[in-house]
């Protein structure tokens, strides 16, 4: 049904209906959502008086220039983009529209950006931070675990619920972006220490909560991404890892050492729960990165 452009005059309603749409129709993230919701009624501020819909290509390639003179990164910028020509076309879809002022700009150019990598010796190092005499270090000790055998998202691992992972197959099933659901093999020790963690100090968490997550808060609730990439980054620290890796940095240290062990590249994507397999590939970059890295430093003809 066509409406009238009077009746979005804040903006606020479209924006709303826009991000509807892409929940119904792609099943985005949540988090993803949020991201577009926010790019939207930021643009949308500073086009007033002007509305989202009476914007004009000029002002949308304005607003780009003005946040590349500010330092935005040109991956954000790229995401921004997509947003604005994903809104229009909508708008468009609507009758909201007769031309999309998206349509002339262009993607900034983005390079290759290989994700901070540690390599075995760090990730041990790192698995023996906590304090597993506490119930604290016991749960965070088979967070980290868990997120090293799984290649889990953060997001993925703190949703996890009790029935999430069957102990007897060792495998955790996962429902990820786009609502895709994946099983993922464990490994014995992360398992041990999953086990522990159940045993001897899941219930000081839920002392007063009924939940069924498999991690809580120390109020007993879900916890917040936040508040894990936080200990992450000071476990990082007392082990003398740089502080800018964070949860996923265990995520691709997944992917990648797999993939120098001979991993099947579909395989590892399958356990990532990647829609496309060039999402993938970037791990072969990686581990080639790495062994060109090791030729030069040790071959004596290098």
């Amino acid at each position: 049904m066509a409406h009238n452009t009077s009746d979005f005059d804040t903006g606020s309603e479209i924006v709303d209906q826009f991000v509807d749409d892409l929940w119904l129709q792609r099943g985005l993230s949540k988090n993803t959502l949020s991201a577009y919701s926010r790019d939207l009624r930021i643009l949308q501020t500073w086009l007033k008086p002007l509305t989202l819909l009476q914007a004009s290509n000029a002002d949308l390639a304005r607003y780009l220039s003005e946040r590349h003179v500010k330092g935005y990164q040109a991956r954000s910028s790229a995401r921004l983009i997509s947003c604005m020509r994903g809104f229009y076309r909508y708008a468009l879809k609507q009758n909201l529209l007769q031309s999309d002022p998206s349509s002339n700009l262009e993607h900034p150019k983005l390079g290759r950006k290989l994700p901070i990598m540690l390599s075995e010796a760090d990730v041990e190092t790192l698995m023996d931070a906590p304090d597993v005499e506490t119930a604290l270090g016991l749960r965070d000790k088979a967070m980290l675990e868990l997120l090293y055998a799984t290649g889990l998202r953060i997001t993925e691992l703190i949703g996890l619920t009790m029935t999430s992972i069957n102990m007897r197959q060792g495998v955790v099933r996962v429902v990820g972006k786009g609502g895709r659901e994946r099983l993922v093999p464990i490994g014995e020790e992360s398992l041990r220490h999953l086990v522990k963690y159940l045993q001897d100090a899941r219930s000081e968490f839920t002392r007063d909560s009924s939940t069924d997550v498999m991690f809580p808060s120390r109020r007993g609730i879900q916890m917040a991404r936040q508040t894990f990439w936080y200990a992450v980054k000071r476990y990082a620290q007392k082990s003398g890892i740089s502080d800018k890796i964070s949860p996923h940095t265990l995520r691709h240290a997944f992917a990648t050492h797999l993939i120098n062990h001979g991993a099947d590249l579909r395989a590892v994507q399958l356990m990532l729960g990647h829609a496309d397999l060039s999402t993938t590939q970037i791990y072969t970059h990686i581990a080639q990165a790495r062994l060109k890295a090791l030729h030069h430093t040790h071959h004596p003809r290098a």
